[in-house]
């Protein structure tokens, strides 16, 4: 770490804070946020210096390239707070590594982990009070970077913002979910920005995911471009249980390289649990929910942690999957286990949690 960085953190707090205005107990995902959030400019080739202010918009030229191409990028984290009060972040420095990967794909600059893991520190330092106890409950962390030069002309911006956003939260998602396993709009192709979190990837959703909606579902299992293999659910990585082995798509062009989907597998194996890192193809999904082979299906991701599948449609057919007691679903235990640990519930033999 470059003490001058953090040494150089201007910071301007509240007067007073919203804390007391706040129902810890009704939350939406994702809809309010804290008294603070923490910015960063960049100009003339170099990051400048770190400002934790005050809550509030932000100002730009309309011109600004972000409106007009798109350099958007962010990252999804969460702290949590154990029970004697300390916080803990969740491999903070794999979302650090995935948001440079994000930034150069979308010829945005990389920033240095001073700011991106120690500005977050500060930060969080500052706003402790709202992360609360308890499973379940989280402070969601959203980082982001966004192109400001003004100026419509057609190439990458020399100008950008860096943020940082903390929203208190619980469980994202509640119950189980019906998809539809798409075949005819994709979400991403290969060579693409699939694998980046770009601010793209998620409002090219938004179409398709409204349709399945309309049609009494609740997501959409994306396909490749021949929609013939199964990728991602809605905004997560996806597992299938067949039998009582875990098949997951391997990470590509395509695929995000999700936290939560890695963590999940390590935690797997170490419990004994037999995975399949391969392509998993449409017909043989399909195949195996006919036979009674396909025993769950669940997304993965840093907001729901996980979120169980009941049934998917796949052209004019609908596939209810079995009823798993709560004590043998695959998806529950490894949810538990992995929101224990980030809890500091469970050990954590990988040495993943980061105390700020």
């Amino acid at each position: 770490m470059d003490a001058n960085i953090l040494n150089n953190l201007k910071i301007t707090k509240v007067a007073s804070s919203k804390i007391d205005t706040f129902d810890f107990e009704d939350l939406k995902f994702g809809a309010k946020f804290t008294d603070h959030m923490l910015v960063c400019e960049y100009k003339n080739g170099e990051w400048g210096t770190m400002e934790i202010k005050p809550y509030a918009p932000i100002t730009l030229d309309p011109s600004a390239r972000v409106f007009h191409y798109g350099q958007a990028i962010f990252e999804g984290m969460k702290a949590y707070k154990d029970e004697n009060d300390e916080i803990w972040l969740f491999r903070p420095d794999q979302n650090f590594e995935r948001f440079n990967k994000s930034a150069i794909r979308l010829a945005m600059p990389a920033i240095d982990e001073d700011r991106f893991i120690g500005g977050l520190k500060e930060l969080i330092n500052i706003e402790k009070d709202w992360v609360r106890k308890g499973l379940g409950n989280s402070l969601y962390i959203r980082p982001f970077m966004i192109a400001t030069e003004s100026g419509v002309i057609a190439s990458p911006s020399n100008e950008f913002l860096f943020c940082i956003l903390l929203s208190p939260a619980k469980s994202y998602y509640s119950g189980k979910i019906k998809v539809q396993i798409a075949d005819y709009y994709s979400r991403a192709a290969n060579g693409g920005i699939g694998a980046a979190k770009a601010a793209g990837n998620y409002s090219a959703q938004f179409y398709p995911t409204k349709l399945a909606q309309e049609a009494g579902f609740n997501q959409v299992i994306w396909t490749d471009s021949t929609h013939t293999h199964l990728e991602e659910s809605g905004t997560m990585n996806v597992f299938f249980r067949i039998d009582n082995t875990l098949f997951t798509a391997p990470t590509s062009d395509r695929i995000l390289d999700g936290v939560t989907r890695k963590s999940l597998i390590a935690i797997g194996e170490h419990l004994g649990f037999e995975f399949k890192i391969e392509p998993v193809k449409v017909d043989f999904i399909v195949e195996a929910a006919k036979n009674g082979t396909l025993k769950e299906i669940f997304g993965a991701g840093t907001a729901a942690v996980v979120n169980q599948i009941e049934g998917f449609q796949y052209k004019e057919d609908y596939y209810q999957l079995p009823v798993v007691a709560d004590e043998d679903s695959y998806a529950l235990q490894l949810k538990e286990a992995l929101t224990k640990l980030q809890n500091k519930l469970a050990d954590d033999p990988f040495n993943w949690t980061v105390k700020i």
